[in-house]
């Protein structure tokens, strides 16, 4: 047992601390956790059982970053499509459970299903009746000036004009998730209340990304809905750093596989060497008809076969159909004497 302080230890101990002769070191407080870190360093906030977030911050904006690309593609396609100006951008990507994703929509809506060979699970597409019917009004040569928008399913019609809009978004929304992984996207089907369709648990975590269409004189907004366990398996992929570099290198590929279909018709010179020597001018300049030309090279030696100057392959002399001919043994290896 260690000794107890008595009253006048305690008095002279808070006497030396009032006066400056014993420092008051703080106590690092640390938090338990497999690396020891301090409290300072460490970023500390409330967290929401009810609605935990199984994907990181830097993997929710390398999905923001990839969807924006989606967002201008299938706003350059639309512009093409409907020969107005058509723009779509990203208002911002959150997490949530399936439950609250559905309560924030109207019915009726466009709510539509995706799904991938590549993918487990289903994706959604919702696309707010703000927007939907301005589409579908330029589609039939309307000009959406005194447009109304009805609170109703939409017709057969109406869906098939739509389902023509969005299947031009599934090509971009493929070229877009090219940098991670190729995914070819599907289009589904289509129902006008969300409520009755569950993709997956209404307490499982989903990611949104909200776009905002603006047509003409007309604006909605594009909500598309990601389960988690859809993309679980990609989501070590979604890292800055990974995704990045898996985009440098698929378009090396590319200019790769392009530069080589434009080369693959060039000629190249092919020449089978069977033997080289040195000799002197003179030598030369003395040589006749019937003169003999001595190599080191024996004559059971393959011939090679130089393709524009360098040595590629090791080959046999002989005949074919009357022409001499090369019968190719085998590749030169890197750094091989000859």
């Amino acid at each position: 047992m260690s000794d107890v302080l008595d009253q006048s230890d305690i008095d002279a101990l808070l006497s030396a601390v009032a006066e400056g002769e014993v420092e008051d070191s703080p106590q690092d407080t640390l938090i338990f956790s497999r690396q020891r870190r301090h409290r300072e360093a460490v970023e500390i906030r409330d967290y929401d059982f009810r609605r935990p977030e199984r994907i990181s911050k830097d993997q929710m904006r390398s999905l923001q970053t990839l969807h924006e690309n989606f967002a201008r593609n299938f706003g350059a396609s639309l512009s093409g499509y409907l020969r107005t100006i058509v723009e779509v951008r990203v208002a911002h990507a959150e997490q949530m459970t399936y439950a609250e994703f559905i309560s924030g929509l109207p019915n009726p809506t466009s709510f539509n299903l995706l799904s991938s060979d590549d993918l487990e699970g289903q994706l959604c597409l919702e696309v707010s009746p703000l927007i939907v019917y301005p589409i579908i009004d330029r589609l039939l040569g309307g000009s959406n000036q005194d447009l109304f928008i009805p609170q109703r399913p939409m017709t057969l019609i109406e869906q098939r004009l739509i389902r023509t809009i969005l299947e031009r978004g599934m090509g971009a929304l493929g070229d877009a998730w090219e940098g991670v992984r190729a995914i070819r996207f599907r289009l589904g089907e289509m129902e006008s209340n969300p409520q009755i369709v569950q993709i997956v648990p209404p307490n499982e975590v989903v990611v949104v990304i909200v776009f905002e269409i603006k047509l003409t004189n007309r604006a909605g907004t594009m909500s598309l809905c990601i389960p988690f366990n859809v993309i679980e398996p990609l989501v070590e992929d979604l890292s800055t750093r990974n995704w990045f570099l898996a985009g440098k290198s698929r378009g090396e590929i590319r200019w790769a596989d392009r530069v080589a279909e434009r080369i693959a018709g060039a000629r190249v010179e092919l020449r089978g060497v069977l033997a080289e020597t040195t000799i002197t001018l003179a030598d030369l300049r003395s040589l006749e008809v019937g003169d003999i030309i001595m190599t080191e090279r024996p004559a059971v030696m393959p011939v090679v076969v130089v393709v524009e100057g360098k040595p590629k392959f090791l080959a046999r002399i002989g005949q074919h159909r009357g022409h001499r001919a090369l019968a190719v043994a085998r590749p030169v290896r890197p750094g091989e004497r000859l």
